[in-house]
């Protein structure tokens, strides 16, 4: 095929036909009909807590720093340390 030909099958491809006028009518009408028999619980539920994700994100970062960011234990202080200390001084 060559540019023309596809310029052609794509501006029919584009026109509307009964034939569609008619699919789209009969699509909609079922839709409708569906949606008027559907019960509200079956319905799609909205999101009741939209902050939920969030706030658990945002808790879950706060902890995350709270572990990460809160000052490392005294480390107990062995012989081999005292030994340094005591033989190089302060500082070594």
């Amino acid at each position: 095929m060559n540019d023309h030909e596809l310029d052609t099958l794509f501006a029919q491809a584009r026109q509307e036909t009964p034939e569609d006028a008619g699919a789209a009518e009969r699509f909609l009408a079922r839709h409708r009909a569906e949606g008027a028999q559907a019960s509200p619980a079956i319905l799609p539920r909205r999101h009741a807590h939209p902050l939920r994700w969030p706030l658990l994100i945002g808790c879950g970062a706060l902890l995350t720093g709270a572990f990460v960011l809160r000052p490392a234990p005294a480390l107990p202080a062995s012989a081999a340390y005292d030994a340094y200390q005591a033989a190089l001084g302060d500082g070594w």
